[in-house]
């Protein structure tokens, strides 16, 4: 067992970095497939890892710590890159996508809780492989898990519920990037110009001109954002407003940027908050995919491999005939299509991460960029939450 400290856990997840970028460019399916870089790197070295396990009973344990606050940093810069005119723009937009992602999410329950009846297992066990641990994610899969536990007697859930929800970012990480090949195939693309080097996520590869002054400001920022999304996050536990912490560090950068900007006594610098988010998330990523312990995720029992299986098809059909066709079958929406898969399956990180695959190539897309941290980071967890509880109501359990 070689165990990794912090700092080497840091700079493995850099190397993975470098290695998905290596190899996105000398392996021309995977470009063309659009599959963000962390997944690529993140993948191999987990398959390696799997490989050394098998072979050689050698094993290497990171050290996630930083993991946590990667993710909420990441929270905090899409917070702060949201600015109200600009959501006002796409409110019709957010209203529309709102409810494509509501019927995933009974889709995905139904055929969760069907799948399951009919192999034999707890209905129950359908919901955890269905919107609690797929779209809902790790945090939505813990927290539920505790409530199987002792309204069903299923001391399991909260395991199977993270395994579910770590195959889904797996999943959430690879379908994405195919979707919206199929669906680009006969849409305009806008293309890169000058003008997308000041976007915030669109073009993570841009040169982007920053000061050290504003990096230390808009450190400072994100920090706070962390600080007071924590304290709430504490405040709301146990309460009927009780939400993930990076729920409330969103809300707390969304406010702290209008905030400020309406105050007039601070205007947030987009580019040093496009570095750091953009690094965030990479960071993230990587050290969240080269850590999974794939090992783990094969030992699921045969039957929830198949849901899973089948919930992913569905994710891709959704996306393909329900989201690209509503949000208007053009870029945008083909660009919506594959952050939907992104989230739908695994989390609002991986969505981006598929959005910037694709927008780093064919151009920017405001509207997909404007919609998909919203509603995948803040109002998929009410929504969830709601379908769930529906679904615990039917006399089936």
């Amino acid at each position: 067992m070689l165990e990794l400290n912090n700092y080497e856990t840091l700079v493995a997840a850099s190397l993975v970095l470098l290695v998905g970028r290596k190899l996105l460019k000398v392996t021309p399916p995977l470009r063309a497939f659009n599959i963000p870089e962390p997944v690529v790197g993140g993948l191999v070295v987990a398959i390696c890892l799997l490989l050394a396990r098998v072979t050689a009973d050698f094993q290497v344990k990171f050290d996630t710590s930083a993991q946590t606050p990667l993710m909420l940093a990441f929270f905090a810069s899409l917070g702060l890159s949201a600015n109200l005119a600009s959501l006002k723009q796409g409110g019709k937009s957010i209203g529309v996508f709102l409810i494509a992602v509501a019927g995933l999410l009974v889709i995905q329950n139904t055929i969760g809780v069907g799948l399951a009846s009919a192999l034999g297992l707890p209905p129950a066990t359908g919901l955890l492989a269905g919107s609690i641990a797929l779209s809902g994610g790790h945090g939505t899969s813990a927290a539920w898990g505790s409530t199987f536990a002792e309204q069903f007697s299923m001391s399991y859930a909260t395991e199977l519920g993270v395994a579910c929800a770590t195959f889904g970012l797996v999943l959430g990480g690879l379908v994405g990037g195919p979707v919206a090949r199929y669906l680009l195939r006969n849409v305009a693309k806008p293309g890169v110009t000058a003008d997308d080097q000041v976007l915030t996520f669109e073009n993570p590869q841009a040169v982007r001109p920053i000061t050290a002054s504003a990096l230390i400001e808009t450190l400072a920022l994100i920090l706070v954002c962390l600080t007071a999304g924590q304290a709430l996050a504490g405040v709301f536990k146990g309460s009927w407003l009780e939400l993930p912490t990076f729920v409330w560090v969103l809300f707390v950068g969304v406010v702290l940027r209008n905030g400020l900007a309406l105050l007039g006594w601070y205007t947030v610098f987009d580019r040093a908050l496009s570095v750091l988010g953009n690094v965030s998330l990479s960071m993230f990523l990587a050290m969240a995919l080269m850590s999974l312990r794939l090992w783990e995720l094969a030992s699921l029992a045969l039957p929830m491999v198949l849901i899973l299986l089948i919930q992913t098809a569905a994710m891709a059909l959704y996306a393909v005939f329900v989201t690209f066709r509503v949000m208007g079958r053009n870029y945008d929406a083909a660009v919506l299509a594959a952050g939907h898969c992104g989230f739908g399956l695994g989390a609002t990180p991986t969505a981006i991460a598929n959005m910037q695959a694709i927008t780093d190539r064919f151009g920017a897309s405001h509207l997909a960029f404007l919609i998909v941290p919203m509603v995948g980071a803040f109002f998929i967890d009410l929504v969830n939450a709601v379908v769930i509880k529906l679904f615990l109501s039917l006399p089936i359990y």
